[in-house]
């Protein structure tokens, strides 16, 4: 298991290849008379080394923040967040020498204390930041990875994920599934530079020994969406979500998903303004619609439908509002008020939502789709609602798609689950039922 530095990484592992020469090294050598520094110098690189390859040497050890690379002398300096981390890279390496391209490389104290960030450095380097410039020199957008395990003769779990790619930063989510018999993972940092030097460290490396090899890539989603915390997804962020292995319990939490899933599905026949989850039947609640009409829309359309492996049950209340509980009195949350939702499709008058009301199907409609998501991408996020893809197909401007479930109550939960969903860049995507089939 990748439990230390020297484990995985075949940029410092490599310490039989010239190992006679290594041996003579003395460690004076190697850290000069400089005093302890953040910034190393790093000397002997290979011709044509990348950006990428040093930045991963110091990665095991801290944040890089800063690289000054110089072209014609197959040197480098390399910037840490920290003195201590700089202190632990240069101790370390003096035990095992580095190699990059299985060269051996010498690192050793600078004498200066941190890299200017100007373009006019004398040596004919360029200098970035060590968090942008790896990785092809952009900055992700995305802080979600997508993970796949070649080789894999040995179970990789959750827990070993969380393992290996904790020390890159703070990871929030973990889905696994299998696809084309091949293990993969999405994952989720709470920032795309966590999610850069992860990639960075570990594409390409061995989880054990010559086996279990992680091939990593960014994924096109920026937010994953975790409905349980079992062996197969979790939230690290939100311990109290179920295991998925029985109906939901009426606990506080899910109560309150009650209120928000009502919203999201009777959103779909018109504008929800509150839900009353019934203080005495938590499985019941009462929903105040924009108008009548849209009141009767729900109705014809809803009752009898599944949710949660239940029939829906949908009548007109003899109530004719919802009231918000007095100030200072609580209600448990049992009471929710919708009035300012984003989740309404019909605040503007003559809206073409009004020509796009259909009953539930299987198939669903997806609209506002960012242009750089694949098919892949979708059928990874609605798979994860609990449900199967049967059928997927992207209108020719692949703005919008359709997308078929295997039931339609895997498709209700769907559009309660990835509706708005956010799929960055300020991309909602929009899901509503099709009247159409693929």
């Amino acid at each position: 298991m990748y439990n230390s530095p020297s484990s995985g990484l075949s940029s410092i592992s490599d310490t039989t290849s010239n190992g006679s020469d290594s041996k003579k090294l003395r460690v004076e050598d190697r850290v000069g008379d400089a005093p302890p520094s953040r910034v190393l110098h790093i000397r002997k690189l290979p011709n044509d080394v990348s950006e990428t390859e040093i930045i991963a040497l110091g990665l095991p050890f801290g944040k890089v923040t800063n690289i000054l690379t110089l072209k014609g002398k197959n040197q480098a300096f390399l910037e840490l967040s920290t003195e201590e981390a700089a202190m632990t890279m240069v101790n370390y390496y003096s035990a095992v020498t580095p190699h990059v391209r299985s060269v051996p490389v010498y690192i050793q104290y600078s004498n200066h204390k941190e890299l200017k960030t100007d373009n006019s450095n004398q040596s004919g380097g360029t200098l970035t930041s060590g968090s942008n410039s790896s990785d092809g020199g952009g900055t992700p957008s995305s802080p979600v990875l997508r993970i796949i395990i070649d080789n894999m003769f040995y179970p990789v779990t959750l827990d070993v994920l969380q393992q290996i790619f904790s020390k890159f930063g703070t990871v929030m989510k973990i889905i696994t599934f299998t696809k084309n018999n091949q293990f993969q993972a999405l994952l989720q940092y709470n920032d795309p530079t966590s999610a850069q030097q992860a990639k960075v460290a570990l594409d390409g490396q061995n989880i054990y020994n010559a086996c279990c090899t992680l091939r990593i890539d960014y994924s096109k989603l920026v937010n994953l969406n975790v409905k349980y915390n079992n062996d197969k997804s979790r939230d690290y962020t939100r311990p109290e979500l179920p295991a998925g292995d029985g109906q939901p319990a009426l606990d506080p939490s899910v109560v309150a998903a009650l209120g928000k899933d009502s919203n999201s599905l009777l959103g779909v026949y018109g504008d929800v303004q509150r839900v009353k989850i019934l203080f005495n039947k938590k499985d019941s609640a009462l929903i105040q619609m924009a108008d009548m009409n849209q009141a009767q829309l729900a109705m014809s359309h809803l009752n009898g439908q599944k949710m949660y492996s239940k029939i829906i049950r949908v009548t007109m209340s003899k109530h004719q509002t919802v009231q918000l509980p007095r100030d200072g009195l609580d209600d448990q949350g049992l009471t929710k008020d919708f009035t300012n939702s984003p989740l309404h499709r019909f605040k503007k008058p003559g809206s073409k939502n009004f020509q796009n009301i259909f009953p539930p199907s299987a198939t669903l409609h997806l609209s506002n789709i960012p242009q750089d998501i694949t098919e892949e991408d979708l059928r990874v996020l609605f798979s994860n609602s609990g449900g199967t893809v049967k059928a997927f197909k992207f209108f020719q401007d692949h703005k919008m798609a359709l997308i078929q479930m295997t039931t339609i109550e895997e498709a209700i939960q769907c559009l309660i689950d990835l509706h708005n969903y956010n799929m960055g860049n300020n991309h909602h995507l929009k899901v509503s039922f099709s009247k159409s089939t693929i």
